[in-house]
């Protein structure tokens, strides 16, 4: 196999990535931690661990040695946003193009995912890949865009584009890194907060004002780290918020739910084969915005029910008693 584009991540997200990639009859190789997957994609062509419902192109192959994609010159890296630092580390070092699809922030640094890639890669050129995306919809090849955000601007998305673009797959440029990266960050950590709304039986009203308070505070969030209001509006803010605020497809959404319905946030995460990426962000984006004085109370609601502090009515409660404000204002 001498794939052109390489996939660091079998989750379900990757595997998603990885059979969309295929569709066109493109090799694909993934890379997997587990020895047991990488057998199971290569012999199986399936991914019972953590996409069990797809079934597989054989262009899509696997290995567990990240040497094995030293070559390549597009590589995904779609490994949970709290890894991504060790993984880089491992990979040896190249003049590639390094797509981060993680949604996330570093817990103990504060750092979004383009710099930690540029820490533990120097040498690779990044984007971020991100939008309303569940990996089974992808993987099935239901149509679905993403914003494709290019740090080297034009030239690099002239190179990228045609790599990732298929039938069913529609990137949209953008050169607005952290704000793609924000985006995704943030939405997951509001997804929680509309699935406590959805287990506490709250109604559709409280979430649909839910999800656009909580877009108030991704933009306070991301226009002071210097993104665009323009990108938040767009597929890897807003789109993407609306898409993991409303099912139980998502991770986040789900993990929630279970803690609105009276799940300790240990008891929701026990057993779980994939991540939900909000409940690692909450706490370190709720102190990154208490430290810039940055307002976002759904934001510091989920990372206290999360911790255990407060119970999920008695969040709701404090939210709803907070001091009436026009709509509009910086701190509302």
């Amino acid at each position: 196999m001498s794939a052109q584009i390489g996939v660091i991540g079998a989750g379900a997200w990757g595997t998603a990535l990885a059979q969309s990639l295929a569709s066109d009859g493109s090799d694909v190789l993934i890379w997997a931690r587990e020895t047991e997957l990488v057998d199971e994609i290569n012999t199986r062509h399936s991914n019972s661990l953590f996409l069990p419902s797809a079934s597989l192109s054989e262009n899509v192959r696997a290995t567990s040695a990240l040497s094995d994609l030293a070559a390549i010159p597009v590589l995904l890296g779609v490994v949970p946003a709290q890894f991504l630092a060790s993984v880089l580390r491992d990979l040896p070092e190249g003049e590639r193009d390094l797509v981060l699809c993680a949604k996330g922030i570093e817990a103990g640094t504060g750092r979004l995912m383009a710099e930690v890639a540029a820490d533990a890669a120097p040498a690779a050129r990044l984007a971020v890949l991100s939008g309303p995306t569940f990996a089974h919809e992808v993987a099935d090849g239901l149509p679905t865009a993403v914003t494709l955000a290019c740090s080297g601007g034009q030239e690099q998305w002239a190179r990228l584009s045609p790599a990732i673009a298929r039938s069913a797959l529609r990137p949209y440029y953008s050169d607005d890194v952290i704000g793609a990266e924000i985006g995704g960050a943030v939405k997951n950590v509001l997804a929680i907060a509309c699935g406590v709304i959805e287990g506490l039986g709250l109604g559709q009203n409280a979430r649909a004002a839910l999800i656009a308070r909580g877009y108030a505070e991704m933009l306070r969030f991301g226009i002071a780290r210097g993104a665009r209001p323009e990108t938040l509006a767009g597929l890897c803010g807003l789109g993407d918020l609306v898409l993991t605020c409303s099912s139980t497809s998502s991770r986040n959404f789900s993990l929630g739910k279970a803690l609105g319905e009276g799940m300790s946030a240990g008891e929701a995460l026990d057993g779980k084969n994939s991540v939900a990426e909000g409940a690692a962000t909450a706490p370190v984006l709720a102190a990154l915005a208490a430290r810039d004085t940055i307002e976002m109370p759904i934001v510091d609601a989920v990372s206290r029910l999360l911790a255990g502090d407060v119970p999920a009515k008695s969040i709701v409660a404090q939210l709803l008693a907070r001091p009436l404000k026009a709509e509009q204002e910086p701190d509302a």
